[in-house]
């Protein structure tokens, strides 16, 4: 395969080492890797969402008559005729019961659910089912509900120092913030396969970022045993955590699957993404900074709310941020809910983190015009070594790192110190910062490590990879702990028969399964030495830790022609492999002595039009602090997406809701406006690259969601320096900096 990487000018070429190759990508972009909703089965059915039509009420009667008769259709399943779930009894499945009453509860709930011998006349079906509704008063509007404080619920309080200390402060800044909800729209879109092979075993292909957590969910649900239930989930294309948890369709084809008795295809439309598989709730933001003279802070006050669905509670640390990513003595938040008549939120890449550095690092922006001091210097004026919340050190933090490369790169000293007063061609001109952080985990997991006798090393975890490049990541920490090469390492996922592995989110996968991976290999080198000195003659009077395992041999340290090749030596052995299963835990005791995070600091230069407001980013210079870097290739491109979802959240994303029918209204690709290959611009990634030690064997962090979180205030701070117009209602539209629409 000839390897061919253009340069980020798209003028030069060169090729590019294997090993810095996506051991997936030739599967990928030819095809070969499968999707869950490309198997097709023996006898498969096709099973399709009928949706409500109102926000809130009951089913007065579902007449199905005309959709059974028909073309190929082979059934119907709504509440009145849906097959028992122990799980919807028991209360063991979290959220919506999917077809299990007669109550709507947000607009596009599941009604009933179609079954057919083909798509086609699963789809033909739909309209000709008739729901009849007793509607009832909704509320989805949450700029107005939450003026309500009597409709907010599971308030979180957190106070050290003296409340809203800030207010004393010499300079001080108060203001709000506000994000509206958004969508994860990954390219696939949800999917499950599911099939029964007997009366207590089932077997799904699902998209999910965790295997063993669907695995779990679906035998709590149906009342089997963990062992009985497998799901694959070998590729997944995109998540940004929709697939953290399984949603409607999962249980919809198990159950359609056991009343039919053969399988059954579910795949959600583009439109049904928005409604039935979660998004980034809404949410409000009133942030209160104050600092002393040089720039330090004097307090922070930090006080959130966010939406949630009236049936089940979801919240996320949108105030956390706030309460150790700076110096402070003084912090206090605030954390409530907003129950709306919608479907449940779920995590969104950067999850709480994303929406409340956008505030903090926003109002920090402000704070300093406000003292007439570099942003990048009051934020060094306040760095610490130690998490304030916890009083722990952080294992590692290199954000002055960060700060010198990026402010060199991005022309930080071109920056107007006043607003609006910088031209270039004739547009205004800005530059802007900001900083994410993310908890950086380290959980358990198990692994398989499979020697063979022809030198071939298979690993197998049941973690799944929706984009970031586990597969790659986990090979080149195998090869290189084995010092072997790269194409002889073979990680298999996505299969939750494989030992237990942790759900694909929060940024923790490389450093558990990585950890697994380093220990599995550590242990194999050691099996390798003691089969050495138990077989191989010349080795006898050699202790382990004389001997060495690299290039493929054993080899005695002292007297490197003392030596064996693998398959020579596993030849000798009874067994002629080494198989074996480990596993690793999460944090140990030395390394809970540290608090962990992963950061970043974003760059954006932007272009303003001062005639109509349009908005450009002429270059972005990302970097990351995620400790050693184990595949640079999937790590920059992480940061890229990150680079784009940001742009997103800053300039296009938006939820469009008609709080007169509860509908949402832009449910479409052409209508949620997610950023454009034009709107991208030049990015530099870089990133520290230095291991943290403090954090686990291979001392790598996550990037996923640092990638993302801070990067929409670094838009909104350059915007600000452009023009002088400060935009706390994401997204920053022209409208909103005062310049009329176009006509």
């Amino acid at each position: 395969m000839n390897n061919i990487h253009f340069d980020e000018n798209n003028t030069n070429y060169f090729k590019l080492d294997f090993a810095d190759e996506r051991v997936d990508g030739a599967d990928k972009v030819t095809g070969k890797a499968k999707y869950t909703a490309e198997y097709n089965l023996p006898n498969m059915a096709y099973a399709v969402f009928v949706t409500s039509t109102i926000a809130k009420g009951t089913i007065k009667n579902i007449d199905t008559a005309k959709a059974m008769a028909s073309p190929g259709v082979l059934d119907v399943i709504y509440y009145a005729n849906c097959p028992s779930v122990p799980g919807y009894i028991k209360n063991e499945w979290r959220g919506h019961k999917v077809l299990y009453d007669n109550q709507v509860k947000f607009f596009g709930q599941p009604i009933a659910l179609i079954v057919a011998d083909s798509l086609e006349n699963a789809n033909a079906a739909i309209r000709l089912v008739r729901a009849e509704y007793e509607s009832q008063a909704f509320e989805t509007n949450f700029d107005l509900a939450r003026k309500d404080a009597s409709k907010l619920k599971g308030t979180v309080v957190y106070k050290r120092g003296t409340e809203n200390k800030f207010k004393e402060a010499p300079v001080f800044i108060e203001a709000e913030y506000t994000i509206p909800a958004e969508v994860h729209l990954p390219m696939e879109m949800h999917a499950t396969i599911a099939f029964w092979e007997g009366e207590d075993k089932v077997t799904l292909y699902d998209k999910t970022q965790g295997p063993k957590s669907t695995q779990s969910t679906v035998a709590r649900t149906f009342g089997l045993s963990d062992k009985n239930v497998r799901v694959i989930a070998e590729n997944v294309g995109g998540g940004f955590g929709s697939g953290l948890r399984s949603w409607a369709n999962v249980p919809a084809a198990v159950m359609a699957s056991k009343k039919l008795n053969r399988p059954v295809k579910l795949v959600l439309t583009r439109p049904q993404m928005f409604t039935l598989v979660g998004y980034r709730p809404q949410s409000w933001q009133k942030i209160g900074i104050g600092a002393d003279a040089s720039g330090r802070f004097v307090g922070i006050t930090h006080e959130a709310i966010s939406g949630t669905s009236r049936y089940e509670d979801f919240r996320e640390g949108i105030v956390n941020v706030s309460k150790f990513l700076y110096a402070s003595d003084n912090v206090d938040t605030k954390y409530s809910m907003l129950p709306l008549d919608m479907s449940t939120p779920v995590w969104m890449r950067g999850p709480g983190e994303a929406t409340g550095s956008y505030g903090l690092e926003s109002a920090i922006d402000e704070l300093s015009y406000k003292l007439k001091m570099d942003p990048i210097a009051l934020r060094l004026k306040n760095f610490t070594t130690v998490n304030p919340e916890n009083k722990l050190p952080f294992s590692d933090i290199n954000l002055k790192d960060c700060y010198a490369y990026g402010k060199d790169k991005i022309g930080w000293k071109n920056r107007p110190t006043v607003p609006g007063s910088l031209k270039e061609n004739g547009w205004l001109i800005g530059y802007g910062m900001a900083n994410g952080v993310f908890g950086a985990g380290k959980g358990a997991a198990t692994v398989r490590a499979l020697l063979n006798q022809d030198g071939k090393l298979t690993l197998e975890c049941a973690v799944s990879d929706m984009g970031p490049g586990t597969t790659t990541s986990m090979t080149k920490i195998a090869a290189t702990a084995m010092q072997m090469p790269i194409e002889k390492v073979k990680f298999k996922l996505g299969d939750s028969d494989l030992p237990p592995g942790p759900s694909q989110g929060g940024s923790g996968t490389t450093s558990t399964v990585g950890s697994a991976v380093d220990l599995a290999c550590s242990t194999l080198k050691q099996n390798l030495k003691d089969l050495a000195i138990k077989y191989a003659p010349a080795f006898a009077s050699l202790k382990s830790d004389a001997l060495e395992v690299k290039n493929e041999m054993v080899l005695a340290v002292a007297d490197p022609t003392i030596k064996i090749a693998i398959v020579d030596l596993l030849q000798l052995s009874p067994d002629k492999k080494i198989d074996m299963t480990i596993a690793s835990s999460g944090k140990t005791a030395e390394q809970l002595k540290f608090t962990s995070n992963s950061f970043s600091s974003h760059y954006v230069k932007v272009a303003v039009h001062p005639k109509d407001g349009t908005i450009k980013i002429l270059q972005v210079v990302t970097t990351g602090d995620a400790g050693k870097i184990i595949s640079p290739k999937t790590a920059r491109s992480q940061m890229i997406g990150g680079v784009v979802g940001g742009i997103g959240m800053a300039l296009t994303e938006q939820l469009e809701m008609d709080h007169q029918s509860g509908q949402i209204i832009n449910a479409s690709f052409g209508a949620y406006k997610v950023p454009l290959h034009s709107q991208i611009p030049p990015t530099d990634v870089w990133f520290v690259d230095k291991p943290d030690v403090n954090m686990n064997s291979i001392g790598a962090k996550g990037i996923g969601e640092i990638a993302l979180i801070g990067f929409a205030a670094a838009v909104t701070n350059a915007v600000y320096n452009a023009t002088g117009k400060r935009v706390r209602d994401l997204p920053i539209t022209p409208a909103k900096l005062g310049f009329k629409a176009k006509v």
